[in-house]
């Protein structure tokens, strides 16, 4: 599906809901914050919410919903959690055991949704400032890895850090660190630049999640910490029952990137 400029999010919404949008949405209504979604049982919520704060660079944390609310009024008027995300995964004792673009008939009273920062939307203020943006140009859900920096636990919940990965020139990397450090709420500024080994990247051709972009001549990796990290904790906490986004395929709301940013 080509990308509309001029889409509001309600109107992808809607065509996510109906079926007609089934990708990623990176790129997708710039200028509106996109979230990562986990959504557990409300026993498993405390532990969850102690998982974010204390990693909170991994896991910013954007809007939390009541139990067996499937609308969180904040995020958006005509927004439901259950149908608006292009494709879900659902986890059972720590195990993908299904990916599915509507979750209606596993809803339940007892669910907690959590929404989450995502890099797409740190990716508008990027582009803004003349920087390239790899996976924008090449149409690519966004490349993300596995490292081996250990998340701090909280209950069941811990693992390692996922980040996230677009190439620059030394001074590109500057200014992109720079402009992302305004967006605490969206990931903010990188983690690591260049040298991926240090981080436990082995092969940067294979990401663990979404594409490989290229990297040209000149060019090194700039990590971000990535929401896709609660998937992790997920299968290391083994719930009997959870469901979350799947990378890439975020929650298009009606906040304004521009209301996360600080002076």
């Amino acid at each position: 599906m080509s990308k509309n400029i001029e889409q509001s999010p309600e109107q992808l919404r809607q065509l996510i809901r109906s079926g007609e949008h089934q990708g990623n949405t990176s790129g997708f209504c710039q200028g509106f914050v996109q979230c990562n979604l986990v959504i557990l049982p409300a026993e498993n919520a405390a532990d969850f919410l102690e998982f974010c704060e204390l990693n909170p660079k991994s896991c910013p944390l954007i809007a939390m919903s009541e139990p067996g609310e499937g609308n969180i009024a904040k995020l958006g008027a005509d927004l439901d959690i259950r149908t608006d995300i292009p494709r879900y995964k659902v986890f059972e004792n720590g195990l993908v055991t299904s990916e599915v673009n509507d979750i209606s008939s596993l809803w339940r009273d007892d669910l907690v949704a959590f929404l989450l920062g995502c890099s797409f939307s740190f990716e508008e203020a990027l582009l803004a400032n003349g920087l390239e943006v790899r996976n924008v140009t090449e149409e690519r859900n966004v490349p993300m890895y596995i490292t081996d920096i250990d998340c701090v636990p909280a209950g069941p919940f811990g693992g390692k850090m996922v980040v996230s990965m677009r190439p620059f020139v030394p001074a590109d990397a500057l200014r992109a660190a720079e402009i992302c450090a305004r967006f605490p709420a969206v990931h903010g500024e990188p983690i690591h630049y260049a040298n991926p080994q240090d981080i436990g990247v082995t092969d940067i051709a294979q990401p663990d999640y979404g594409d490989a972009v290229t990297i040209k001549k000149g060019e090194h990796p700039l990590f971000w910490a990535c929401g896709v990290t609660p998937q992790v904790a997920i299968e290391a906490a083994k719930l009997p029952f959870c469901i979350t986004h799947s990378p890439g395929c975020m929650l298009v709301t009606d906040m304004k990137n521009s209301d996360l940013a600080v002076n």
